[in-house]
């Protein structure tokens, strides 16, 4: 099952939106948005560039992890063979906008109207 979006007025009276795993985490929150219409198109926002972000390093190369923060260990010392498939694949914008449209039309039709 996947994440969940959720809409709500904080304390401030201004509407945010919360990223919520299958088993309740909070993964992230939004920013605060003055109308309801703002946040929902913060969501989709977010729905169409997560699956293509790209992840920056903005830790210090020599830097080590503050205490009680988990260092994790490199890929290369795992000794794990990495698949082609797991190798970054390259699309063109058009193959872009026609997924990038099919998931807005199917997200579309889930929208309740609630929150």
């Amino acid at each position: 099952m996947a994440g969940k979006f959720e809409v709500y007025v904080d304390a401030e009276a201004q509407y945010r939106f919360r990223l919520t795993a299958p088993d309740g985490t909070e993964l992230a929150v939004s920013a605060a948005f003055r109308e309801k219409a703002a946040a929902v198109a913060g969501i989709e926002a977010v729905r169409e560039c997560a699956g293509m972000g790209l992840i920056n390093d903005l830790c210090s190369a020599g830097g080590s992890a503050p205490a009680g923060i988990p260092v994790p260990v490199p890929a290369a010392a795992l000794a794990v063979p990495v698949l082609p498939a797991c190798e970054p694949q390259r699309t063109t914008v058009d193959a872009f906008r026609i997924h990038a449209t099919a998931r807005r039309a199917a997200a579309a039709l889930h929208w309740s109207g609630a929150a």
